[in-house]
C-alpha cells in the first residue's frame, strides 16, 4: 500500500488508533495531511475513513513508503513488535523518521533509535501529555528526545497536535513522561484524599472544588479529574492499568539511578492495589473509589 501525499506533500503513517491516536490521527488530516493508519484492531482503523484515513491491512503496508510514522502503542514491547516483529523497520525507506508517542521505558527508546539509526532512520521519543481532551482539542504536551535539527523539521507536524519541546536525547522524552506521570498520580491521590476529607467533613464537594479553583491547588488535574471525581464519571480517558504500567516504569528507573521516591512508592502501591481489585481499565482518577473502599465508604453510584 502507498500513502497518499496530501496537500502538505509528507507521507504519514499512524500506527495504533486507540484513544489517544484516533483524535490525534483526526487532528492531522484536519490539517491537510494524508494519513494512512493500522491499528490491530481494525475496526479502530476504519472509523476514521470517514474523515479521510487511508486503511491499512498490516503495519509494515502502513509504513511503507512512509516520510513519518508515528507509533502510539500500549508498551515498549508493543512497539517492539510492531517496528522488529511486523516488518516496519524493514520497510522504512532511508531517512524517515519514527515518531513513537507512546509511553515506554528509556533504555527501550534508546534501543529502538539505535536499531532504526542503523537503517539510516531517524528516531524520536516524543510521549505526550493532556489525555484525551488534550489529544482532541491540540493542546497536548509533547516530550521529544533525540536529534534537535529532525525534530525541528518535524514543526509542521507536531504543530496540530500540540506544543512540542526538545527535552534532550534519545530517551529523554520518555524520562520526561514519567515524571510527568510521577506528578499525574501523586496529584490525583492528593485531590482524592482531599475529596474524602471534605466529604467527612461536610462539605459539598463540587463546590470545594469550586472554592478553590484559581487558588494555590489548582491545576489540570483538579479542573478535570477533579470533576471526575464529583460526576463520578471514571470512564478511561488514561486507564490505571497504564498509569500503574508507567509508575512500574519509574521505579525501575530509580533502581537504575538510585533514588529514593517515597511518595511514588506509596502511590504506585495504591494503584498496584486498586487494578488487582478489578479497576485496570477505570480511569485513574478513579483511585478515589480505592479510598472510599479502604475507609468503608463504598456504596455511591459510578456513572
Amino acid at each position: 500500500m502507498t500513502t497518499g501525499t496530501g496537500q502538505k506533500g509528507r507521507r504519514i503513517a499512524f500506527l495504533g488508533t486507540g484513544l489517544m491516536g484516533a483524535p490525534m490521527v483526526r487532528r492531522l488530516l484536519s490539517a491537510g495531511y494524508a494519513v494512512t493508519v493500522w491499528n490491530r484492531d481494525r475496526s479502530k482503523a476504519e472509523a476514521l475513513a470517514a474523515q479521510g484515513a487511508v486503511v491499512a491491512t498490516t503495519a509494515a503496508d502502513a509504513a511503507r513508503d512512509a516520510d513519518v510514522v508515528f507509533t502510539m502503542l500500549s508498551d515498549g514491547n508493543t512497539v517492539g513488535n510492531v517496528l522488529i516483529d511486523q516488518g516496519v523497520a524493514e520497510v522504512l525507506k532511508a531517512g524517515a523518521v519514527v515518531i513513537d508517542t507512546s509511553s515506554i521505558a528509556p533504555p527501550v527508546a534508546r534501543a529502538h533509535a539505535e536499531m532504526l539509526a542503523r537503517r539510516q532512520v531517524h528516531h524520536v521519543d516524543a510521549p505526550v501529555s493532556g489525555g484525551t481532551v488534550g489529544a482532541e482539542a491540540g493542546t497536548l504536551a509533547i516530550m521529544a528526545g533525540g536529534d534537535g535539527a529532525v525534530i525541528e523539521r518535524l514543526h509542521d507536524i507536531f504543530s496540530p497536535l500540540g506544543r512540542v519541546t526538545h527535552v534532550g536525547p534519545s530517551g529523554a522524552g520518555q524520562i520526561c513522561k514519567l515524571a510527568n506521570q510521577q506528578i499525574v498520580a501523586i496529584t490525583i491521590g492528593a485531590v482524592a484524599e482531599a475529596m474524602m476529607l471534605v466529604k467527612a467533613g461536610g462539605a459539598d464537594r463540587g463546590k470545594f472544588r469550586d472554592a478553590i479553583r484559581g487558588g494555590f491547588a489548582e491545576s489540570r488535574i483538579l479542573e478535570l479529574h477533579g470533576k471526575r471525581m464529583v460526576d463520578r464519571a471514571f470512564q478511561p480517558g488514561g486507564s490505571s492499568r497504564l498509569q500503574l504500567k508507567d509508575l512500574d516504569a519509574v521505579a525501575a528507573m530509580s533502581d537504575v539511578y538510585g533514588l529514593d521516591l517515597p511518595l511514588t512508592s506509596m502511590i504506585r502501591d495504591a494503584f498496584r492495589a486498586f487494578v488487582a481489585d478489578g479497576h485496570g481499565e477505570t480511569d485513574h482518577s478513579g483511585l478515589l473509589l480505592h479510598l472510599e473502599k479502604i475507609n468503608g465508604h463504598e456504596g455511591e453510584k459510578v456513572r
